[in-house]
């Protein structure tokens, strides 16, 4: 279950009235999409290439060839970037791509259905992975081994162990 087109970044909102925009990036090394050649939209629309781009805080300041004004980068606020699958590097066990980690069935230990994947999330703190259960509310839980004990990308799902404490469960409930 892989896809053949994964989306390493995002253009964001223009910076500077020469066509600069932020981006978004999705990779491990934010700079690595200017080694990619040309990006895609999903469709295959359209193609870009990064032509510079610098660090910011939390992404990058980079200049598209071909746009070269601020309305021009206006138009793209939003736009998503993909390369072939085949363009990334091999991952190390256990290392995934996020993109082979959504669509996983999530089930239990003990094999009982818990939902699905539906996002990877890192806000600083470490890596989240987000479950959307049949009914109810999405599942947010630290992906760790404790909690993931197996990644089975070739079967579709991932092992929950679920923690002792679920954030929202009141002390009391926790200990039961």
């Amino acid at each position: 279950m892989t896809n053949s087109q994964i989306c390493v970044a995002r253009i964001g909102a223009p910076h500077g009235i020469r066509g600069a925009v932020k981006l978004w990036t999705f990779t491990e090394d934010p700079l690595a999409v200017m080694s990619y050649g040309q990006l895609r939209t999903k469709d295959g629309g359209r193609t870009f290439e990064v032509a510079t781009a610098r660090e910011a805080k939390g992404h990058l300041v980079a200049t598209l060839k071909g746009v070269a004004s601020r309305e021009d980068a206006e138009r793209l606020n939003g736009v998503e970037l993909y390369i072939p699958r085949e363009k990334l590097p091999e991952t190390d066990d256990d290392e995934y791509y996020h993109a082979d980690l959504i669509g996983l069935a999530a089930v239990s230990t003990t094999d009982v259905s818990i939902g699905r994947v539906i996002a990877i999330h890192d806000f600083g703190a470490g890596t989240i992975i987000e479950i959307a259960p049949p009914e109810g509310n999405s599942l947010l839980l630290p992906f760790t081994n404790a909690v993931v004990p197996i990644v089975d990308i070739k079967g579709g799902r991932v092992v929950i162990e679920m923690p002792g404490e679920i954030d929202g469960d009141s002390p009391d409930q926790a200990d039961e």
